[in-house]
């Protein structure tokens, strides 16, 4: 009895504007009628009273099982790319369903929400609906969950039911293709010998060591034993890899603009597109986006990509201590690799720190944004400031490139290749930074940049 009631309540509350409008009628006609004393115009009331009501039974009564199945395609897709919906209904009941309006439930940021009819669908019928979608903003949003209205032939009344479920699709920054280094590389790595090339002219150029305890005895290289008198084994080359850090400025007070078109948008997607450039050509990744540990990512698991973009996918600004936290890890980290930093405005005890970086051998490329480009007005003083700012990252041995709203992330990395190319043409030269007595680049960068020497830090002194 409680559920009929319930359900009749239900339906009561879905009667639409015409439904209330004819039992408004009704009930005034029928209070016409007793004054007026009046049968013809009681009947018009009754008739005016019981069709809605006859409407709102006929709802009460039918019973849906409807099933759904909803399919995105693809599950990540980046800003500005269509992704599609397929919603797959099913009729799980004997009984004939009504025409149904449909709407499924998105975020603003996916677009309006997609309506549609469907048509109505015998006993274990299916029907299928697709739609796109295109998003504006990186993020993860809901999908769902989706509504279904069914109203009576007369319009007297809607009910809405919603299903429970529903799904997520990840939206990730929008990616650039970008051209390859051509200053060469950075190892890294665990091994006997990471930095040995491998022998090519013969046994006696097998790399050995002394007999250690516990070494598998079918190692053992009789040749070099009698040479040298001692035990000598075959040392164990494992491979080199190659291991680049990208750290992104995610301070709110060092970016300009609001939603798409701000610089912290812009250096998200900068950053995304160097890190999966670096991922696809099987280099370890790390990520730094503030002082929170970040492993390396594997380059051979095959989902380094994604999941740098699904960290990307939901970064947002935050405190003025994230950069100096993530300059802190670059400092206790030895053997980093390539260095790529991507900054909006940075102040020059900000810019040291980074250049100290450079005199250790563990410099890189820094994207200096231009954001006051960003904003509205500009800011007095920026231009004066980042122009210190890029000379103190030079000096530490950084190859800087500047970047505004209007600049391509993929011709500024166009430049930086070109920056970092010339760079390592002029590596021989012995340099010293303005009043410092802390060398940076070297001639004994050179083992480096030909690959057979050192423990990773090249490539930084090679971007000088």
């Amino acid at each position: 009895m409680r559920s009929v009631v319930s359900r009749a309540r239900a339906a009561l509350s879905g009667l639409t504007t015409r439904g209330r409008s004819f039992l408004s009628a009704g009930v005034a006609s029928g209070i016409c009628a007793v004054v007026l004393g009046r049968q013809d115009l009681l009947r018009i009331a009754v008739l005016l009273l019981v069709l809605p009501l006859a409407c709102v039974y006929m709802l009460t009564r039918a019973h849906y099982r409807i099933g759904l199945t909803r399919t995105t395609t693809p599950a990540r897709v980046s800003v500005g790319a269509p992704m599609r919906v397929r919603l797959e209904l099913q009729n799980l009941a004997s009984m004939r369903t009504r025409v149904l309006l449909a709407e499924d439930r998105v975020p603003p940021a996916l677009g309006a929400p997609p309506r549609f009819v469907l048509d109505r669908m015998p006993g274990g019928q299916r029907a299928a609906v697709t739609y796109s979608l295109t998003a504006a903003m990186r993020g993860r949003y809901p999908i769902g969950p989706l509504r279904l209205r069914v109203t009576d032939p007369f319009g007297m009344c809607e009910l809405t039911r919603s299903f429970t479920g529903n799904d997520h699709v990840t939206v990730v920054p929008r990616l650039y293709p970008l051209v390859p280094l051509t200053a060469g590389g950075t190892w890294g790595g665990a091994g006997d010998s990471l930095a040995r090339a491998a022998a090519v002219s013969g046994e006696d150029d097998i790399a050995t060591r002394e007999y250690r305890e516990g070494d598998d005895l079918r190692r053992v290289h009789w040749r070099s034993t009698a040479k040298r008198g001692e035990l000598m084994v075959r040392r164990e080359e494992q491979p080199r890899q190659m291991r680049a850090t990208v750290v992104l400025d995610t301070r709110a007070r060092a970016h300009r603009g609001e939603g798409p078109s701000s610089s912290f948008e812009w250096a998200v997607s900068a950053a995304a597109s160097v890190a999966v450039h670096f991922a696809e050509e099987k280099h370890g990744i790390r990520l730094l986006l503030d002082g929170r540990p970040a492993n390396w990512s594997n380059p051979h698991s095959g989902e380094a990509s994604g999941e740098l973009l699904e960290r990307l996918a939901m970064v947002q600004t935050g405190g003025d201590e994230a950069l100096d936290d993530a300059i802190g890890v670059l400092h206790r980290a030895g053997g980093d690799g390539l260095i790529i930093a991507v900054l909006g405005e940075i102040d020059e005890s900000t810019a040291l720190r980074l250049g100290e970086l450079g005199l250790a051998g563990r410099a890189g490329i820094a994207v200096l944004l231009n954001t006051p480009e960003w904003s509205a007005g500009a800011v007095r003083g920026s231009a004066q400031n980042r122009q210190r700012v890029a000379g103190l990252l030079r000096e530490g041995g950084w190859a800087v490139v500047e970047a505004g709203p209007e600049q391509s992330i993929a011709d500024l990395w166009s430049g930086a290749a070109g920056t970092a190319a010339a760079a390592g043409a002029e590596v021989h030269a012995p340099r010293v930074p303005a009043g410092g007595a802390h060398p940076t680049a070297s001639a004994s960068t050179n083992g480096h940049v030909n690959g057979s020497g050192g423990s990773g830090d090249g490539f930084g002194r090679l971007l000088a």
